[in-house]
C-alpha cells in the first residue's frame, strides 16, 4: 500500500478490454512534460505523453473528472473556417437563385398573349317580359357592354382605385406597400383583413388564370401583372377591369350592373351609384343592391366615399352631402317576388317548347302595374296583421275571364321561399267549394228560394258543424249560401249526390282529382289556388272553362319564334244562361250583404265566395268583377292555425286592395318596389 504523501509512479497499468494488463512506463516525468509511453519492456510505444488527448486527459484529471474516450478540447472556430462557412451559404443561394430564375423563365414561356385577351363567353340568358315588353327579369349574364376608358365616368374610376388600389397609378402592377401595409393589418387583427393584390393582379387574374391557390399560379399572376403594365395604359387596365368585373345579379361589366340597378348605363353613374358599385367588389353577391341595398349603402358610406376623401378625390363636405342625400335610386323593378311569376313562366315555356339552345326572350300576360300592386298589398297586410293573428304566408293571382294570368304572387317574400304557394301548394278551400255545389243543384232543379232546414245533421261519425254554432231554422238556398250554412250544405250534397258535384266542378275547369264525400261540400279536399279560381271563370265569362296561361310567346334571341299562344276555339258554354244569371246572383249576395262584406267595391259588382277550413288553417276568397277573377290565400306553411282568420277577413281585404287598380278612377300613389 502506498503511504500518503509518496511520489506518484511512473508507471500505471493499463486494461483493455479482453486483454491481461500491460504494464507501461512513461520515458517522460509525471509532471506532464512531454515525453514518450514506453512498453513494459522499454520499448517505445509509438504515443507521446504531449499528444493532445493525453494533455486533455490530464487537464480533465487535475480538473478532478476523467474525460470520456476520445475527447478533446473544442477551440473557437477561426476566420478562416468562419469564412468557408459564409462561401458555402453564398454557393447555395447562387444555386437557389439559378433555378428559381430558371423555373421563372419555364412558367413565362407559355404566358398567354395580353394583346388578345379572350373574349367574354357567349352569354346565355332567358329575358322573361311582360305583356307590354318591358323586362320582368333576366335569368343568367345581365345585358350590357364594354366601354372603352374615355366613357366610363372619373367618378366611377375613382371610387375604385380609392377603394380597390390606392396606388394603383403610382406602381407598376405589383404593390410592394400595399402588401406590406395588409400584412401588418392582417397581423393586428389576428385574421385576413385585408389583400394585397392590386388592380392590375386582379385582372390578371380575371382575364387568364384559374382560381386555383397554388405558388405556380401566383407567380403567373405576377408575371402577367408586369406584362400588363408594360403593354396597356393605366386608363385601360382599370377599363378593362371595369368591364370584366361581377357586381352581383348577374351582372359582368360595369354597364350591365348600372343598367341592373339603376336602369341607365354606366355613362350617366353619379357619385353615390359609383360608390354603391364599387363596393360591391368585395361581396357582390351579398350586397347587391336589389336584394339588399341597405347593405350595399352601408359599405358605400363607411368605406367607399370616405377611402375616396382620403385618397384626395373628395372634400369632407362633398362626403358629407352624398351621405346626407342617401342611397341612390335603384331601378323601378317589380322586386324579388315577381320570381314566382317568372319561374312559372319559365317552366311553362319549357313544357310548351320542350328546351332550347342558346338565349331566349319569353313574353307572358303579366302586367306590370298589376303584379306590383299584387306584391305591395299582400306584403303590407301580412306585415301588418299577420304577427297578431298568426298568419305568415299568403298567395295571390288575378286572372282575364279566358285565363291570361294578369298577376302571379306565389308568397310573401320569395328570397325566403321559392315555394310556390298559388301552383304548388294544394290547401283545402273551405266553403270556397260550395259554388261548384249550388251550381249542381240548380242544375238538378232546386231555385235559390227553396227552403231547406238549418238544423244539426250527422252523417256517420261526422257531424259538421256552423261556424258560429247557430242554427237558424228554415232558410232559403239563398240565404244559406250568403251566410255560408254548413249544415244546408250538407243537406244539399246529400240530395244531389257527390258524383254531380265532383262533374260540375271538374266541368267548370277545375284541374284536380276529388274523391265524390259528403265532406266535398265544405271543401275538406285540396286543391290548388291556380285552378280554384280558373274553375269560376264560367260564371263570369259565359259559362266557357279556361286553361290559365302564363307565356304568350317564347322567341329565340336573333332568331325564330319557338312558341306562340293561340287562343282555343270557343266551345259550348258548360253552363246554361239562366244558371249562370242566377249563380253571378248568389255570388254577388255573399259580397254585398254575406260573409265577404269586405270584398266590396265601390261603384263595381263584386261576386264571390269565402272558404275557411277548421281551426282556421286556412283562410280563402275568390271573386270576379267584370273582366277580371282573382284568388288570394292566406295560411302557414306548417298548417299550424291562425288566430280567427277567416276568409271573408284578410284574404277579402287583400282581395279588395288589388281589384281597386281594376277599376276607374284616382289610384293612390305606389309606394317602394316591392319585394
Amino acid at each position: 500500500m502506498m503511504a500518503i504523501g509518496a511520489p506518484i509512479p511512473t508507471s500505471t497499468w493499463s486494461l483493455r478490454p479482453g486483454a491481461t494488463p500491460e504494464r507501461r512506463r512513461y520515458s517522460g516525468t509525471a509532471t506532464g512534460v512531454p515525453g514518450r509511453i514506453m512498453t513494459r519492456d522499454g520499448r517505445p510505444s509509438g504515443r507521446r505523453t504531449g499528444s493532445r488527448k493525453t494533455r486533455a486527459r490530464q487537464a480533465a484529471s487535475q480538473a478532478g473528472r476523467l474525460p470520456a474516450p476520445g475527447e478533446q478540447k473544442r477551440r473557437p472556430p477561426t476566420p478562416r473556417q468562419g469564412l468557408r462557412v459564409w462561401r458555402l451559404v453564398l454557393v447555395i443561394l447562387v444555386w437557389l437563385i439559378f433555378f428559381g430564375l430558371l423555373w421563372v423563365l419555364w412558367m413565362a414561356r407559355d404566358l398567354p398573349d395580353i394583346a388578345h385577351p379572350p373574349p367574354l363567353p357567349e352569354p346565355v340568358r332567358v329575358t322573361v317580359l311582360a305583356v307590354d315588353g318591358s323586362v320582368l327579369t333576366t335569368y343568367g349574364p345581365a345585358p350590357g357592354q364594354a366601354l372603352p376608358p374615355d366613357r366610363i365616368p372619373e367618378v366611377m374610376i375613382q371610387a375604385v382605385v380609392a377603394t380597390e388600389d390606392r396606388r394603383f397609378f403610382h406602381h407598376h402592377g405589383i404593390d410592394l406597400v400595399g402588401i406590406a401595409r395588409a400584412a401588418w393589418t392582417n397581423l393586428r387583427a389576428g385574421r385576413l383583413v385585408q389583400g394585397g393584390s392590386t388592380i392590375t393582379q386582379q385582372l390578371a387574374k380575371n382575364l387568364f388564370l384559374t382560381p386555383e391557390r397554388s405558388l405556380s399560379r401566383k407567380v403567373r399572376e405576377l408575371l402577367l401583372a408586369l406584362y400588363l403594365e408594360e403593354k396597356l395604359t393605366k386608363e385601360e387596365i382599370v377599363a378593362l377591369y371595369l368591364n370584366r368585373a361581377y357586381f352581383g345579379a348577374g351582372a359582368y361589366g360595369i354597364d350591365a350592373a348600372s343598367r341592373s340597378f339603376f336602369g341607365h348605363g354606366a355613362q350617366q353613374l353619379n357619385l353615390r351609384e359609383a360608390a354603391v358599385l364599387a363596393g360591391l367588389l368585395k361581396a357582390p353577391s351579398r350586397l347587391q343592391p336589389l336584394a339588399n341595398l341597405e347593405g350595399a349603402w352601408e359599405r358605400a358610406r363607411r368605406v367607399v366615399l370616405p377611402a375616396m376623401q382620403r385618397a384626395g378625390y373628395l372634400s369632407r363636405q362633398q362626403v358629407e352631402r352624398a351621405i346626407a342625400a342617401g342611397p341612390p335610386r335603384l331601378r323601378r323593378g317589380l322586386g324579388a317576388n315577381v320570381r314566382y311569376a317568372t319561374d312559372r313562366a319559365l317552366r311553362e315555356a319549357e313544357r310548351l317548347t320542350g328546351g332550347w339552345s342558346g338565349s331566349v326572350r319569353i313574353l307572358t300576360t303579366i302586367r306590370p302595374d298589376l303584379q306590383r300592386r299584387a306584391q305591395r298589398v299582400l306584403r303590407d297586410v301580412l306585415a301588418r296583421s299577420g304577427d297578431v293573428r298568426n298568419a305568415h304566408q299568403g298567395a295571390a293571382v288575378v286572372m282575364l275571364p279566358d285565363g291570361a294570368i294578369e298577376a302571379y304572387v306565389g308568397g310573401r317574400d320569395w328570397r325566403q321561399s321559392q315555394f310556390d304557394r298559388v301552383f304548388q301548394a294544394r290547401r283545402q278551400p273551405g266553403s270556397a267549394m260550395k259554388p261548384f255545389l249550388y251550381a249542381a243543384a240548380l242544375e238538378a232543379g232546386y231555385s235559390p228560394d227553396d227552403v231547406l232546414p238549418d238544423a244539426p245533421i250527422r252523417v256517420g261519425d261526422w257531424q259538421p258543424r256552423n261556424f258560429d254554432d247557430r242554427y237558424r231554422g228554415p232558410v232559403t238556398l239563398y240565404e244559406a249560401f250568403v251566410h255560408s250554412l254548413n249544415s244546408v250544405a250538407v243537406r244539399l250534397i246529400l240530395a244531389v249526390k257527390p258524383e254531380a258535384v265532383v262533374a260540375m266542378a271538374h266541368r267548370l275547369g277545375l284541374q284536380e282529382p276529388l274523391r265524390p264525400l259528403p265532406s266535398l261540400a265544405l271543401g275538406a279536399q285540396e286543391v290548388r289556388l291556380l285552378h280554384l279560381v280558373a274553375a269560376y271563370a264560367p260564371f263570369e265569362n259565359g259559362g266557357l272553362p279556361v286553361d290559365p296561361y302564363l307565356v304568350l310567346e317564347v322567341r329565340a334571341e336573333n332568331g325564330p319564334v319557338l312558341y306562340r299562344y293561340r287562343p282555343k276555339e270557343e266551345g259550348l258554354p258548360v253552363l246554361a244562361r239562366p244558371l249562370r244569371r242566377t249563380m253571378r246572383h248568389l255570388l254577388r249576395g255573399v259580397v254585398a250583404e254575406g260573409t265577404a262584406r269586405r270584398a266590396a267595391l265601390p261603384g263595381v259588382a263584386a261576386a264571390g265566395k269565402t272558404g275557411t277550413t277548421q281551426d282556421f288553417r286556412d283562410a280563402v276568397f275568390v271573386g270576379f268583377i267584370p273582366g277580371h277573377l282573382a284568388g288570394v290565400w292566406v295560411g302557414n306553411d306548417d298548417n299550424s292555425p291562425m288566430k280567427g282568420v277567416t276568409g271573408g277577413s284578410l284574404p277579402a281585404m287583400i282581395w279588395k286592395e288589388i281589384m281597386m287598380g281594376l277599376i276607374p278612377g284616382p289610384q293612390e300613389q305606389e309606394g317602394p318596389p316591392a319585394h
